[in-house]
Parts: C-alpha cells; structure tokens; sequence
C-alpha cells in the first residue's frame, strides 16, 4: 500500500468511519471539497457511468481525485472536460484548480489564462489578487536559484512516505508511513515518528522509532522539539483512552500534543487548550526561545482550507489566544508546515500563493513583515513540496518533496547554500539538418538524475545556464516537441567555473531508427532508381545516397541492408543477377564513404517484390517499369 501527499495532506481533516458509504462520497459538495477530498470517489468513469452519476459529477469526481493525488496531467484532462460541457453550473474554485494543475504540467500560459478567468469571476479573493502573474514570472521561479543544493537523502526515506523532519540532537525525527506492510492492525495507514542520526554525514545508518511512548493507534507526525530538547509538540488524530474522538460527521481531527521527557522517557502527554473536537489544528513550530507556537489549523477564522496561526506560551506553559497570522500569509486555500528559524524567518507550504504547482516553499520575514517569497527552484518544483526546516548556524536544512526520481511517494531532501557554480552554455541543433531548435526545454541533471537546472533555449537555439558544481558531471537533458528526448554526458569543468560550446543534437521522432523501416521513407528521399539492365547508380542517385551516409555516420549503432530490385523484363535468373550486381555497387559506395564494412549488406531480389502490376505478361509503360527498378535501404538488428 503506498500513499502520497494527498493522503499526508488530509491530515489536516482526518480519518472517516468505517462505514462511510459510496452514496455519501458520491454526494460531496463544494463546500467540503478540501476538508473531504481525500475521501472522493476514486472509481473508474465505467464505474461511476454505470452509477447513474452525471457526466458533470463524473468529471467532477475524477479531477478532484486526480488532483488530489498529485496526478496533475490527469486532473487537466477531467477539468477540461468538465469545462466542455454545456448548461452546467461549475462552482468557480474548479477555475483555481484546473490553472493550478496546468501550471503543475508546466503549461504556464494555460494556467494564466484560466487564472484570469478565474480573478474575474472572485476579484476579491486574496488569491486572485496574488496571482497577477505572467509567463516571465513563473519562467524566473523554474529557473535554478544559485543559492542551494538539494539532495534525496536516500538512506533515511522508505519507498512510501517520509516527511516533516524536525531537529533533534544533532539529528532529526520525521514522520513515516514504512510500517504499513508489517501491520495487521488495520487497513486505515498510519504514521509513525522515525529517527535518524548523523544524517549531514550522509552516513548509511539505518532510522529506527523514535519513541515507544508516543507511539499509539492513531497518525503521529510533526514535531517540534525545545532548545533542550526536553519538551516535544507533535500532532496526533484525537484519540481518547484507545479510540478516536469524532465529530458528527465522523472525522478524527487533528490535535497538537505536549509531552516531557523524564529519565529518557517521553511521558506528561497532554493536549493543547485550543484543541477541539469539531476542528483540527496540527504541525506546530515553536520559535527560538519557545515562547510562541506556530501551526496549521481550520478553527473559526480560517480564510481557507487551511490558515498558519500563531500562539504565546506563556512562562507558565500556559497559552494565550490563537491568532490567525492574516491575508498577507494565509489565502482561502492551504498554508500549512510552518516552520520559524532563529532569526525570526517564517518558512510554509502553500498552494495559494503563486507558484510552480501543487504546494510550494515560501518564506516570510516576521520582523522586516515584507512581502512572501517563493523559495524557487530547485527547492520548489512542479510537485508538492513542503515541510521545510532550516538551520542558520550550517546554513542548511531539510523538506519534504514528491517530486519525480524520489525513493518513495514522499522523500525528505537535504538542501545546503552553494559554495561553487558552473555556467553552462550551449546550443540545441537537429541532429541531421544541423538547424538551430529555439524553445527547447534543457534540463541539466546530477550524477543522480536529479534536476538541478531547467531553461529553454533561446531564439537561435542557444542556452545558458547557471547550476551547482558536481564532481561527478552532468547530464544536458533536451525536450521538443517532435522530437526525441536527447541525453548528452558532460564532465565535470577543470575550472569549476564553465562549460562552454555544449552542442546538444536532438533527433525527430519521424527519423528514429526502427528495425524494418526503409530509409527512403524514414529521410523522405526520392527512391534510388536504375537505368534498364544497368547496374551502374544514376548521377541523381549520389545526392541522396550521401542522405544515407550522413544518417548512418550520425548514428554509429545503424546497420542496414541494401535491398535491390529489378523490373519484370528479362528471365528471372537474369534479373536476380543483375538485382545483386546493383545492391553490391550500391554497398561499395556506401563503404567508400567511411560507413564500416560490418554496418552494411546488400541484397539482390530480381523481380520476387514488384511494388506495382507490371508482372510477367502485363502490359506496362516504361515509367511504370521503371517504379521497380530501385534499391532500399532496410534498417536491420
């Protein structure tokens, strides 16, 4: 069983009763959408067609699923669809979500433009107004910060999910979804607290619990610990006496815990004051000297799906009142995983502020209190990333991802400040007609296959690019559309400063080497003809035989057979000779031109495969005879 963040984000509103029913799933309104989207129908369209469900409820019921899920490309197709029908009232959130998920395909015009539709129709919803953006602007947030490196940190997560690291003894706690397979408990997942030391070192110590006392039948995740490391807030699902207390509608919230450690055991474990049945309040983050508490909660006054509040504790250990941070952090959709460093910066996921797509990292300076910066990439990306800690004595930290080429569904990344660059420039050109291919994605990748830089090539094809040094090389990752994805292999720059004249030669997908084709049709060529009972090439026969060679020398792996054929005049023993006399000539010349002798055969097949009627005894025109006298150039194992 393996979950994702849309499950780890329904913590916030979790967990329904067993015997929660298709019928009341089938009939979830707008309204409740983020508070009960992880509960959505997830049939097929079959399934829920032979369910008598509307083709709105339908491509309502699968977008949302989709998006929840993180699968962006899918949730586009049913929100597209759903757009498409006719006399349909569509509750205007669907036109947030669909510019969220375009923009999580990176189709940041798409996005833009139902954004705008979507401002039009809530101009004074707070994300309406922050998401005044154009193309340049999310083009500036792909393209790779100088600032930091990110690295999976392999050895801590599992292939399900791992996330909401925390510091702890020079080491870190994290929530993990990995005893799931070893469970008989329940079929409901649940989380568990996880430690893993020396994880700076990279060192392949394996993580192990954290602590049997807290540990319980319920979702435990996100701590938070003291400067001595001796008090622990951490989020759990209201769990009484060894059973989960719900609301009416049947849902166990969330709650932030409290406990002590004594003698090296975790106990004094109580609830917070503000906590409630009816709400759920989660992921707390204490600040430097542990007089204010930050979290995530849905309580009265949230202006979304999910708002950051903050409370004092006073020096008691008692709490003042919560306080909703206001529009300038929060917006009617989730702000969540706070996180605040010693110098007072404020670090949080959000899916309402402009972004690459899904949740993305921002930070917000809490004494200067300017505007909310998205951290960018390479920390940001079209994923869901969240969970951020940093530590400004290393200058480094840790989040949360489940961003592609990770370990499991959720990945926890190490990320330091960058203490070296290398500028990469170069130039995307067609591998056969050398013609510069402007708009081309570039990726450049770590000996890992980890993005560390993404730009397009510019109008002349040309592209720069500024990216961590790797001691291991790079990999330039081109993408266009029409052609194949191109790897090129690079090592690591002699100066740790440049990489310069990168040629990147991209093939089309038209002109792929598949087993069985005919060069003639794959280059689009005039077809090799022979004069009658000649096996000598024609002088219009060089041009495009050089056509030939020059794919052949492009693609060393190419080997070919030369087919050649004759017109139905003549014996047939005659014509079987003369068809291998014209192969044979037609191999020398390829030879000749440096193409290995071992790349290449010839075959003579006379009269046996006419292309068109003119067999023995038929009558035919001369430039119908002449249709068969041709070589073919077959592209073999």
């Amino acid at each position: 069983m393996r979950f994702n963040l849309s499950y780890i984000l329904c913590l916030l509103f979790l967990i329904p009763r067993v015997g929660f029913t298709q019928d009341r799933k089938n009939k979830l309104t707008e309204d409740n959408f983020e508070h009960y989207g992880y509960m959505v129908d997830m049939s097929t369209y079959e399934e829920l067609t032979k369910k008598g469900l509307s083709d709105e409820e339908i491509c309502k019921n699968l977008g949302n699923a989709a998006y929840l899920k993180a699968e962006y490309q899918e949730a586009t197709y049913w929100y597209a669809k759903l757009f498409e029908l006719k006399n349909t009232f569509i509750e205007t959130d669907y036109l947030y979500r669909y510019a969220q998920a375009l923009k999580s395909t990176k189709d940041y015009e798409g996005s833009i433009r139902w954004m705008k539709k979507f401002r039009k129709k809530k101009e004074n919803d707070i994300r309406a107004q922050k998401h005044n953006k154009d193309v340049e602007y999310f083009m500036g947030l792909m393209a790779p910060s100088d600032e930091y490196t990110v690295e999976n940190l392999t050895f801590v997560n599992s292939k399900e999910s791992d996330f909401a690291p925390s510091f702890y003894n020079n080491g870190l706690v994290f929530s993990t979804a990995r005893d799931l397979e070893t469970t008989s408990r329940t079929a409901t997942p649940y989380l568990n607290l996880y430690t893993a030391s020396n994880f700076t070192l990279r060192e392949n110590n394996t993580p192990s619990p954290f602590s049997e006392e807290l540990k319980s039948l319920a979702n435990e995740s996100s701590t938070s610990f003291s400067k001595d490391g001796k008090t622990i807030y951490f989020t759990r699902n209201n769990y009484k006496k060894g059973s989960f207390g719900r609301d009416k509608k049947g849902i166990s919230r969330l709650k932030i815990y409290r406990a002590t450690l004594n003698d090296g055991i975790w106990g004094n474990i109580e609830d917070l004051p503000f906590n409630s049945d009816k709400y759920s309040v989660a992921h707390p983050a204490l600040n430097s000297d542990g007089t204010k508490l930050y979290f995530s909660s849905d309580m009265p006054g949230t202006l979304g799906a999910s708002d950051i509040f903050v409370v004092n504790i006073n020096a008691d250990g008692s709490f003042g009142q919560p306080e909703n941070m206001g529009p300038e952090i929060n917006t009617e959709s989730k702000e969540t995983f706070p996180f605040v460093s010693d110098s007072g910066i404020l670090y949080f996921a959000s899916d309402g502020h402009p972004g690459l797509g899904g949740l993305d990292l921002f930070s917000f300076d809490l004494k200067k209190k300017d505007s909310v910066k998205n951290l960018g990439n390479p920390i940001n990306s079209p994923n869901d990333d969240f969970s951020l800690i940093f530590d400004e004595k290393t200058n480094s930290g840790l989040f949360a991802s489940n961003r592609a080429g990770g370990v499991g569904n959720d990945d926890i990344y190490y990320l330091k400040t960058i203490d070296c660059t290398v500028n990469i420039t170069g130039i995307a050109v067609d591998k056969d007609s050398n013609e510069v291919l402007p708009n081309t994605h570039i990726s450049v990748l770590d000996a890992s296959e980890s993005s560390i830089g993404e730009t397009y090539t510019n109008e002349v094809g040309a592209f720069k690019i500024e990216v961590p040094c790797q001691e291991n090389g790079y990999n330039i990752v081109g993408n266009r559309d029409g052609y194949e994805e191109s790897l090129l292999p690079l090592p690591h720059s002699e100066d740790n400063k440049e990489l310069s004249n990168v040629r990147l030669e991209m093939e089309e997908t038209s002109k792929v080497a598949v087993v069985g084709a005919d060069l003639v049709k794959v280059l689009k060529l005039p077809p090799i003809y022979f004069d009658l009972n000649s096996s000598y090439l024609r002088k219009d026969a060089f041009e495009n035989l050089d056509k030939v060679v020059a794919y052949m020398q492009k693609r060393p792996e190419v080997k070919i057979e030369v087919g050649s054929h004759t017109d139905s005049r003549e014996e047939d023993n005659y014509n079987l000779w003369l068809s291998n006399r014209r192969a044979q000539r037609t191999v020398d010349y390829i030879i000749s031109k440096g193409i290995d002798s071992s790349r290449v055969t010839g075959k003579g097949y006379g009269e046996t495969q006419l292309i068109n009627r003119c067999a023995n005894g038929v009558k035919c025109s001369d430039k119908e005879h002449q249709l068969n006298r041709r070589s073919e150039f077959i592209i073999k194992e």
